[in-house]
């Protein structure tokens, strides 16, 4: 029987620009939840007695300066060493552009694959063919699968690549390739990277996205890990995911229809959260709450959000005990109120609120209008222009939310305050 670990996307030290700004966010956790479920990555190796782990890119995060990073990394590798772990690791579009990956020597039991050409690993002892080749830069638009060589026959042939497959959405379309030529191959396992999403695109051959290991921000929800394979016989595979997250991000929508008061959703929030504490195991959850709905309690919200918002935030984390982070909270709600009848009137307050129903886009901004947006953004934060949330005045997409949001908010305050009621 054979055992190894399939890793991929580690981004170990990832960079976390702007977590100071949210309220009470567990910074050092956060930061350092990549080096953890890296160490658990090592642990469970050593636990499972694998024979080896591959690590299908992005082992680093982009072009690091800091050598603490290589410090710790060489702490886990010689974990492995001492254990009889060998690790197999290729480059993927962050690890290109990383000066660590050039320069840092590795120990005997690690091989990094060539980024010129696909190579080989036979490991003869256990019959098993390692096959693998790294990003030489960043962007590599190429079907590196297409220069793989044919498995060796009479060996349990394996295929480490970084690559989009045939494209998801959020992540740069690099080393593009199609599950008919990876299957032509003739491998009995694919390991792919890049996709921080967990997904088998193939099964007897598996052809599997282990996803990252740690998630990073709130677009890197749910369980990570690792995929621990086991193959019997040469011919039997099996696969598991094994979590190694110590963060978990999760986005919970709330439907607050009925409420009559804020406290009343206040109410409805501390029952969402006490569920998702009871699923826990001595775990953090970075919590993104989206409150919908139409209610009587949307004409108090809207009246002071920031009150309400950090009502919840405080409700939340009193009762949570510190295990739950509310990363972010969003008011979602509606007026309950009956729009179809108001707009079939005809009456100054249904023209205004038929009018502002009808903004769905601006084609085209006027420049004196882009050059106010310029200007304020020469003046806003660094801090508030980086990261997952940072404001982009000059991106379409930006603007257009901003103009959805002023406008869901006109309707609601003419509802709340006209004679729409």
């Amino acid at each position: 029987m054979l055992k190894f670990i399939h890793s991929a996307d580690i981004h170990l030290d990832s960079p976390l620009y702007g977590l100071e700004r949210y309220p009470g966010a567990p910074v050092d956790t956060i930061r350092g939840a990549t080096r953890q479920a890296m160490e658990n990555l090592v642990s469970l190796a050593i636990e499972e007695s694998v024979a080896f782990i591959l690590i299908a890119g992005d082992l680093y995060d982009g072009d690091l300066k800091d050598y603490n990073t290589a410090l710790f990394l060489s702490k886990e590798l010689a974990r492995m060493k001492d254990a009889g772990i060998r690790v197999f690791i290729i480059s993927g579009n962050h690890d290109a552009s990383s000066r660590m990956t050039k320069s840092i020597g590795m120990p005997d039991n690690v091989k990094w694959f060539s980024s010129k050409r696909p190579e080989t690993v036979i490991l003869g002892e256990i019959g098993v063919a390692i096959h693998g080749q790294g990003f030489h830069q960043r962007a590599v638009l190429d079907d590196l699968s297409s220069g793989y060589p044919e498995g060796i026959r009479d060996l349990f042939n394996i295929g480490i690549l970084h690559t989009s497959a045939s494209g998801s959405e959020g992540h740069e379309p690099y080393a593009p390739c199609k599950i008919e030529t990876l299957l032509s191959k003739n491998y009995g396992y694919w390991a792919l990277g890049h996709i921080h999403k967990r997904a088998v695109l193939h099964k007897d051959p598996w052809i599997v996205f282990s996803g990252n290991t740690q998630g990073r921000n709130i677009r890197e929800t749910g369980p990570k890990g690792c995929t621990l394979v086991t193959v019997e016989d040469n011919r039997s595979v099996s696969v598991d995911h094994k979590d190694l997250h110590v963060l978990q991000w999760a986005e919970c929508r709330i439907d607050v229809a009925g409420a009559d008061t804020p406290e009343q959703i206040i109410d409805i929030s501390r029952s969402h959260i006490e569920k998702v504490v009871e699923q826990m195991d001595d775990q953090l959850f970075a919590v993104r709450m989206i409150f919908e709905g139409a209610c009587r309690a949307h004409d108090d919200l809207i009246k002071d959000p920031v009150k309400w918002v950090n009502e919840i935030r405080a409700s939340v984390t009193d009762m949570s005990r510190e295990s739950v982070w509310v990363e972010k909270i969003k008011m979602q709600t509606q007026a309950r109120v009956d729009i179809a009848k108001v707009l079939s009137r005809n009456d100054p307050f249904s023209d205004l609120l038929r009018y502002i129903s009808g903004v769905e886009k601006i084609d085209e901004l006027p420049q004196s209008f882009i050059d106010d947006l310029m200007q304020l953004k020469s003046k806003l934060p660094r801090e508030l222009l980086s990261g997952e949330e940072a404001i982009s005045l000059d991106s379409p997409e930006f603007i257009r939310d901003i103009i959805k949001d002023a406008k869901q908010l006109l309707i609601s305050r003419l509802l709340s305050r006209g004679d729409g009621r």
